[in-house]
């Protein structure tokens, strides 16, 4: 069960890692908007998976997996609502990164990328540890 906890958990650390890199310095190093914008979305939605991992380890990847389009799926609907506490938290930095500002369909579409990513390589690391 540790072990379970532990792996998801430092996929959870990189991914953030990743994230935070790519946003900082996406623009610096002349990636594409699109790379930026949709790659950190795709990490984003891979977090979100690997968070779930960590706190459910003992769930199957198929509740991981639509618990984690649920919860990005309503963090993506939920900026359709507006309330003053609310806007003002998205104007800071975590507002952005935990919320973001801007509805878009599309995010949705690269969350589910990144879900599904993130369960290939669970899968694929479960696969490993079972043979190691």
């Amino acid at each position: 069960m540790i072990r379970r906890r532990i792996s998801p958990f430092l996929a959870c650390l990189l991914t953030i890692a990743f994230g935070l890199v790519l946003r900082r310095f996406g623009y610096a190093v002349h990636l594409p908007f699109e790379i930026v914008k949709y790659g950190g979305s795709i990490l984003w939605g891979a977090m979100v998976y690997w968070l779930l991992a960590t706190a459910l380890p003992g769930a199957r990847r198929i509740t991981t997996t639509s618990a984690a389009m649920i919860v990005a799926a309503l963090v993506e609907f939920s900026r359709l609502w507006h309330m003053p506490a609310l806007d003002a938290f998205r104007l800071t930095t975590a507002g952005a990164l935990l919320l973001g500002r801007v509805f878009s369909p599309w995010n949705i579409l690269a969350y589910a990328i990144g879900i599904a990513a993130a369960l290939a390589l669970d899968w694929a690391l479960s696969k490993r540890e079972r043979f190691a």
